[in-house]
């Protein structure tokens, strides 16, 4: 193989992504990128499902506990770093692994994200202020009427999003649909995509497992150390945001355990919906071992996959 061929192992949360990634690097002699959103942190480790200390070992792995929570990260610094990294790796391995649950990470090294005006630090204050006083209906109004485009697309529960398109509208006076030219960048690289999916009843039998697992595990703990910071952006997420009402007496424990459960399962099926849009993503259980290792080797030739 002597094209550079990047394997992308993509799922929703709970499906079984780092076992098989792990398996596949060993078979494969290779490294795995982690294109997690949350497993960046150092600070984030149970209720993120970190690889263990014996996976990490296992297989190299890059982009795992590399950054804190206090830093601020995006979609397009991964890509940079991503890109970079790959440019070393590819000397050394064909092909190199890419692995995750963060559909923005890894459509912005595969296809490249759309470049995006420098946000004035004064202006994303403003309209996080805003955010506060008026909520997260305040700004869903404010995204309908500057930009009804993005509004009819955007995931309207995901505040991080909508802000980001406001700051955009504000520094600019124009939509933030206007910036989304869809275009793909060039890469110097072939794609092979696998998904990971399972029956709805496996898939949620494993989510309420791996909560239950993480709390036994010392999440709570883990929830006490972090709830000083709990104001940054990274902390906003599944699994700590309950966990930081209960601790604020918003919910019984139990009551905050099941939302986690809940939560986390709807955030399987919005992973599942932004990876099915792929359409040379080649779908597998993930005990399907043997047929996707055949999948590769029959697609690591130079054909188009």
């Amino acid at each position: 193989m002597d094209e550079n061929l990047l394997i992308v192992i993509a799922g929703p949360t709970a499906c079984g992504k780092t076992s098989l990634a792990i398996q596949l690097a060993r078979y494969l002699n290779t490294e795995i990128i982690s294109a997690d959103s949350r497993q960046i942190y150092r600070e984030m480790s149970i209720g993120t499902a970190k690889p263990s200390a014996a996976e990490l070992s296992a297989v190299k792995h890059h982009f795992i506990g590399s950054r804190s929570v206090t830093e601020y990260y995006n979609a397009s610094l991964y890509e940079m770093e991503v890109l970079e990294l790959l440019h070393n790796l590819f000397k050394k391995h064909k092909p190199v692994i890419i692995t995750g649950g963060s559909g923005l990470y890894i459509n912005a090294v595969c296809n490249g994200i759309d470049d995006f005006p420098t946000v004035d630090p004064a202006v994303r204050k403003k309209l996080k202020d805003i955010y506060r006083e008026t909520g997260l209906p305040g700004v869903q109004t404010l995204l309908k009427q500057s930009d009804e485009i993005y509004y009819q697309k955007v995931d309207l529960n995901n505040p991080q999003r909508i802000l980001k398109a406001l700051e955009i509208i504000e520094i600019t006076g124009k939509p933030y649909s206007a910036f989304l030219n869809g275009r793909k960048k060039k890469r110097d690289f072939r794609l092979i995509r696998i998904g990971l999916d399972l029956p709805r009843p496996e898939l949620h039998e494993r989510i309420n497992k791996r909560v239950d697992y993480m709390l036994k595990n010392g999440l709570l703990g883990e929830i006490q150390e972090l709830y000083p910071l709990k104001h940054f952006n990274a902390l906003n997420t599944v699994g700590y945001k309950e966990l930081f009402s209960y601790m604020d007496g918003q919910y019984t424990l139990e009551e905050a355990v099941e939302r986690v459960k809940a939560h986390t399962r709807q955030y399987a099926r919005r992973q599942l919906t932004w990876f099915r849009k792929e359409k040379d993503m080649k779908w597998f259980h993930p005990e399907n071992i043997d047929g996707i290792k055949d999948f590769i080797a029959h697609n690591s030739v130079n054909n188009e996959c």
